[in-house]
């Protein structure tokens, strides 16, 4: 469960995305293979070497955040206690969050994701908010990537095997761009996703619980304004990495896998 609560970002690479072992083979199927196969590798751990490889940081500013709106959260008397470290303040009883530190965990988010992305993962957006449910669906659709914005069923992470069939490929990342669900509980999603090792991304509000999330980012999740900015960065963020690979892979020639001519 380290992963879960790891905020170092090259403890949870190293974790996630262990090297590339090939299968054991013989003769000239060797010889062919194992030069594309180290460029694939080069390909796939280039990205690690560098802290912003892919430039999330210029995507956004902390103006951006604020024009946003970011920084409005809840009444004092909706604030969640793991949530006090993240504020800046309380104004007329409303917490104000404190956008340096969003800023650090959005980038920390957006960094992580477009490692996935780069890798070939698999990303789900996840929100139950019925007002934001068709932004949600379009931003997962615009950068390739899968969305589920309608009523969460239990058991479909810890029961998959049963509910779709044996061996179904599951997330390899959560976004969670609310992390409540319609009656203001924490989305049965997250705990789920905890359970089954899954990383999660998560915005949280003033009355939300962080803890279960892998990189959680602290900001308003009810404003529309502040709901297409994340949709929008996390968009950007998917199609850039994806970008990206297919530069590298044009750059070193790498397409399908080498095959032998018979």
């Amino acid at each position: 469960m380290e992963l879960l609560y790891t905020t170092d970002f090259k403890s949870t690479c190293a974790y996630l995305f262990r090297p590339f072992v090939a299968p054991s083979s013989t003769g000239s199927d060797r010889r062919i293979r194992l030069p594309w196969i180290s460029i694939c590798q080069k390909i796939m751990d280039l990205p690690l070497n560098h802290p912003d490889f892919f430039h999330v940081s210029e995507l956004f500013s902390l103006k951006d955040l604020f024009n946003a709106r970011v920084h409005l959260g809840h009444k004092r008397g909706c604030r969640h206690r793991l949530m006090e470290p993240y504020l800046y303040g309380c104004r007329l009883e409303q917490d104000i969050i404190d956008l340096e530190q969003t800023v650090e965990h959005l980038q920390l988010a957006l960094n992580f994701t477009a490692h996935v992305a780069y890798r070939g993962g698999i990303i789900l957006f996840i929100s139950r908010r019925r007002q934001f449910g068709h932004l949600v669906e379009c931003t997962a659709k615009e950068c390739g990537e899968y969305a589920h914005a309608r009523y969460w069923q239990g058991g479909l992470f810890t029961n998959a095997d049963t509910q779709y069939s044996p061996g179904v490929r599951l997330p390899d990342l959560i976004i969670f761009l609310s992390t409540l669900n319609n009656v203001f509980q924490q989305h049965i999603g997250i705990r789920d996703a905890a359970k089954m090792n899954i990383p999660t991304v998560g915005v949280v509000d003033t009355n939300c619980n962080p803890s279960l999330l892998t990189y959680p980012v602290p900001g308003n999740d009810d404003t529309p304004v502040a709901m297409e900015l994340y949709c929008r960065l996390f968009k950007m963020t998917i199609n850039r990495a994806k970008d990206r690979r297919r530069q590298m892979e044009l750059l070193h020639g790498v397409g399908a896998s080498p095959t032998l001519s018979s």
